[in-house]
């Protein structure tokens, strides 16, 4: 009975500690990510009083990878990969010096027409200030990479407005295949206060109002099948397209203000020949495809490339954003197509190729659910979790650290970061496909 009483004792001390550390950290996220994109969306309505802000984008991008290169390197790129970096490979040690130059480098690239998003940059500041908490608490390496986890889950429900997702992302972000429960409850505490607090202040978005979602049935779940698909083709190829990009900017052997001033010039070429609609955040266009309007049917394929074009030679911001801009569009392509509703479908891509690309499908249902209501549940339920296997071993977020194969067809190495897993297939005895279509070996007839 003693030693029940203090393993209860323990835990409940515990509890209490989290609650507590949680909701500081949440205050803290939550003030930083009001004040980061209250200054992001002033500086972007004064960029849109000059029409063509975008033909500064050279210069930007040039800017943004010099003053990263020399002061912060961290900070280059997108945010929630660098965050991850610190949890698995830095004990959650994250430099005091990435925080302002992530700021300011975040914004000078958005605001010129860079696309890039701004959940990872909440995250990456918030998780700064957290783990420089955690250095001031002299906590031990596992509570200090518990509060720069709580920094992810509160910076994601800032942005989205979706608590309970930002937590379930956060825990499921770190490693395919396996969740961190252990960070369950501070993440969640963490995300409602700094929701809230961003809340209090106005800067919270609001979404549009969730689509009309049609009855179950067999023919619409049949379109959803081929819409998880679709989406998890797309999350694969958009992997893909992020990494081609980073390998162009590394073959350009260049100084950072060279690659900027070559991103910044291709970026100007695809505004003049498709449209300045796929630079900056794309909130406009996300918001028309949720309403159910009408989209070039190209947007979601022009929005990968700004995407990868911007992160890779010189920006800096967040890859959450443009990946539901890409599957927003998609499912309202393809919704077209299908004739069916687009502002479900579009619905569904945006959950769909976000879970797929950062391998996160239960904050992806999660998150369908917040934004758009429960009676999307089932259907978004079938589409991440299509769009997770189907996007195979990659990820936009190459430091997530690989547990589980998605299949058992694989021959994998575990605890591996999955920028550097390699796959074989492995050896099976007995397949669904052997059965039915296979011969059997001499092996397994002499068993018998």
């Amino acid at each position: 009975m003693t030693t029940r009483l203090t393993e209860l004792s323990i835990l409940f001390f515990s509890v209490a500690k989290w609650f507590l550390l949680a909701s500081v950290v949440g205050l803290i996220v939550g003030l930083s990510s009001t004040l980061f994109l209250i200054l992001l969306q002033s500086s972007i309505a004064l960029a849109q009083s000059f029409p063509y802000i975008f033909l500064l984008l050279p210069v930007s991008l040039a800017l943004s990878g010099v003053m990263t290169l020399r002061l912060a390197p961290r900070a280059r790129g997108y945010g929630t990969e660098q965050v991850i970096r610190a949890i698995h490979q830095e004990g959650g040690k994250i430099h005091p010096r990435t925080i302002p130059v992530k700021f300011i480098a975040t914004i000078v690239t958005i605001a010129s027409g860079g696309s890039a998003g701004n959940v990872g940059p909440c995250a990456q500041i918030g998780g700064g200030l957290c783990s420089a908490f955690g250095q001031l608490l002299r906590l031990e390496d596992i509570d200090r990479i518990r509060l720069v986890i709580c920094g992810i889950s509160a910076g994601f429900a800032a942005v989205f407005g979706t608590p309970v997702a930002g937590a379930l992302f956060a825990i499921e972000v770190l490693s395919i295949g396996r969740l961190s429960y252990g960070a369950l409850f501070p993440s969640l505490v963490a995300a409602f206060v700094g929701y809230q607090v961003t809340a209090y202040f106005g800067v919270a978005h609001v979404w549009p109002i969730a689509p009309s979602v049609p009855p179950l049935s067999v023919p619409f779940l049949l379109s959803v099948g081929l819409a998880g698909v679709t989406f998890g083709v797309a999350s694969f190829l958009f992997v893909e397209l992020l990494g081609l990009g980073k390998r162009l900017s590394l073959l350009t052997k260049t100084s950072p203000a060279a690659t900027g001033v070559i991103g910044g010039l291709s970026l100007i070429a695809v505004a003049l020949l498709f449209s300045d609609t796929y630079l900056g955040l794309g909130w406009t266009t996300i918001t028309e495809a949720l309403k159910g309007g009408d989209l070039p049917w190209y947007a979601f394929a022009v929005k990968a490339v700004t995407t990868s074009v911007t992160l890779n030679f010189g920006g800096s911001g967040g890859i959450l954003l443009p990946l539901c801009f890409y599957g927003a569009a998609l499912g309202s392509t393809l919704a077209h197509g299908l004739g069916v509703d687009p502002a479900t479908f579009a619905a569904l891509g945006l959950v769909s190729v976000l879970a797929g690309a950062t391998n996160t499908p239960i904050a992806g249902i999660v998150l369908a659910m917040e934004l758009f209501g429960p009676a999307i549940a089932p259907y978004a339920a079938a589409s991440c979790a299509m769009s997770y296997l189907l996007t195979g071993h990659r990820s936009v977020i190459p430091t997530q650290l690989l547990h589980e194969s998605k299949s058992p067809s694989f021959s994998l190495a575990s605890q591996q970061e999955i920028e550097r897993v390699t796959w074989a297939i492995k050896s099976r005895r007995s397949t669904f496909t052997k059965m039915f279509f296979g011969k059997r070996s001499s092996s397994e007839s002499s068993d018998e």
